[in-house]
């Protein structure tokens, strides 16, 4: 039987957390629920929760965070201009169901399936029953943002089309400390990020790290202030709050971690991250001073130290930056899948998107010349 929430509050977490997560912070009940309860992810801000339940003989067998839209703001899947061509054409593009973590350009299991269910038909189930709301509603569109690979799959089968983009990712080879990796890089490209490590300490920068379980009230008061306030330097308003994260930081206390810059008694800079099983994800910065390089240690080099001593796998910094680049992130692509409801719509972007995925290649192709690695790296 199939059904749609309105809110995560109508199911258990330890039931909606017994599916198949792959280890990932952001498909967990608690993230999920945190934004919806503090305000972030919800109707009035555009996030209109339809997420769906599959159940067999009243036994949870799947599931999918799934958003009934009227905008693309945080998304990190740009859509805009086919909002514009369907408001040009008079059609309209809103609302459009989404299927992705809000405020989250990671890539994760959208299409969540019980360990011993058959993953297939269930995730082939949930396609359809997304395809179906659609239709029966005529909305414009249903789209999986950031799906990992089983999810983008059971998509493509159900004729969504498929869309490639570019984000910059760390690779932990075995590394056992930081000195190893910069090993790793070409002379002169290790003296210039030695020199940025040297200018932060020479600043009288100290760094620490703290879980989400060692963050108090006034800590996310101001390490919240310090993000909200780079948000505002670049003309935007923070997608979430404080409530949130204190929220998150109670709910998931492993799962936060804080890194953090001070000045003497003054916190002046944070990197607000998530860790999955095997990944550091990188999601907010925010600073209050100006140091040189400080932007580059906080939220990159000490990302770094932090996997490599904890011994995770990777580390996602978020999207964008080709400046991450010179520290080691190396190209990677992420995949979303979107299905169109009109045909001739649907042969339009299907056309774009064959020359998108050309492009994105072609640039992933010329960024990976300018790597920092010796050429015998791996």
């Amino acid at each position: 039987m199939l059904s749609i929430l309105d809110s995560l509050a109508d199911i258990p977490a330890n039931e909606w957390n017994a599916l198949q997560l792959h280890g990932n912070p952001f498909v967990r009940h608690e993230f999920l629920y945190a934004l919806e309860h503090s305000g972030c992810a919800t109707s009035a801000t555009g996030w209109q929760a339809h997420h769906l339940v599959l159940r067999d003989a009243g036994k949870l067998i799947g599931a999918a965070p799934l958003y009934l839209k009227d905008h693309s703001w945080g998304e990190f899947v740009f859509d805009f201009s086919w909002a514009n061509t369907y408001a040009r054409l008079g059609l309209p593009y809103f609302p459009k169901l989404v299927c992705a973590v809000p405020f989250t350009p990671a890539t994760g299991p959208r299409l969540l399936i019980a360990p011993n269910a058959d993953a297939s038909a269930v995730r082939r189930r949930l396609v359809a029953a997304m395809c179906a709301i659609a239709d029966e509603r005529s909305l414009s569109s249903v789209h999986l943002l950031f799906a990992d690979e089983p999810s983008q799959a059971s998509a493509q089968e159900s004729e969504f089309l498929q869309r490639q983009d570019c984000q910059f990712h760390w690779s932990n080879r075995d590394y056992r400390t930081f000195d190893d990796f910069i090993a790793t890089f070409r002379a002169d490209k290790r003296k210039k990020l030695l020199r940025e490590r040297r200018r932060v300490l020479e600043a009288g920068i100290r760094f620490d790290v703290r879980h989400g379980g060692q963050m108090n009230n006034d800590d996310w008061d101001i390490a919240f202030a310090l993000s909200a306030l780079t948000f505002a330097r670049h003309g935007h308003e923070h997608y979430l709050n404080v409530e949130f994260f204190k929220i998150i930081a109670r709910a998931m206390p492993e799962a936060v971690v804080v890194i953090r810059a001070t000045h003497g008694a003054d916190t002046v800079a944070v990197a607000i991250c998530f860790r999955g099983d095997d990944t550091l994800y990188g999601r907010y910065w925010g600073a209050g001073g100006d140091f040189h390089s400080l932007h580059f240690e906080t939220c990159y080099l000490q990302g770094i130290e932090y996997c490599i001593a904890h011994g995770l796998q990777r580390f996602e910094p978020g999207t964008q930056g080709e400046h991450k680049v010179a520290r080691g992130f190396e190209p990677t692509y992420t995949r979303s899948a979107h299905w169109i409801a009109d045909s001739r719509l649907r042969s339009a972007i299907a056309a774009h998107l064959a020359r998108e995925r050309e492009a994105v290649t072609h640039y992933a192709d010329e960024v990976r010349e300018h790597l920092p690695f010796h050429r015998e790296s791996p």
